[in-house]
């Protein structure tokens, strides 16, 4: 059964390998005062994903400059990792391997393939985990398909204005019922 993560709450910190890497966590930035923002993607066989990482590969600079570190993950092998890093040719960091279990601890929706051809494994939809310099869910966005994701220049914009200290601006959707 799935969980749903709260915003204001710590994310789970969850260890997946990296390509080219070693592994890395989900949920704890490698500097104390950066953000991590973690875009689960369903993986290779997504055209809709590829386009979505080389136009988030475009911003990977700012958001950098943001404090923000960007990670991609999937449930694909480290093989089906590498041949799409080599087909997109994008300097994202990619995880991979990302387990069914994990998924589920995240909350995400999980797709069966369609057919052998499509993938060999049940994938995440895609979703966005945005962890401050806390180990706090600033923000999520959990969608059931890869048609629905934030517009990135949006999302840039936003995380810049929230982390701005003058701005005070809160976690949002934090209230529990």
């Amino acid at each position: 059964m799935s969980t749903k993560l709260k915003s204001g709450y710590p994310f789970p910190i969850l260890n997946v390998e990296m390509l080219n890497s070693g592994s890395a966590v989900l949920g704890g930035s490698q500097h104390r005062a950066r953000w991590q923002a973690i875009f689960v993607y369903r993986g290779k066989h997504c055209p809709v994903c590829a386009r979505y990482l080389k136009e988030l590969d475009g911003f990977y600079g700012q958001f950098h400059e943001a404090g923000i570190d960007i990670i991609a993950v999937s449930a694909d092998s480290k093989g089906q990792s590498e041949e799409y890093a080599e087909e997109l040719g994008v300097s994202l960091s990619l995880a991979y391997g990302l387990s069914e279990a994990q998924m589920k601890q995240l909350g995400l929706y999980i797709s069966e393939p369609r057919s052998p051809q499509e993938t060999d494994h049940n994938f995440p939809e895609p979703a966005l985990f945005v962890v401050n310099e806390l180990g706090n869910l600033h923000v999520v966005d959990i969608s059931n398909n890869p048609f629905v994701r934030p517009e990135i220049s949006t999302l840039l914009n936003g995380l810049v204005w929230i982390r701005d200290p003058n701005n005070h601006y809160p976690i949002r959707g934090a209230l529990d019922y």
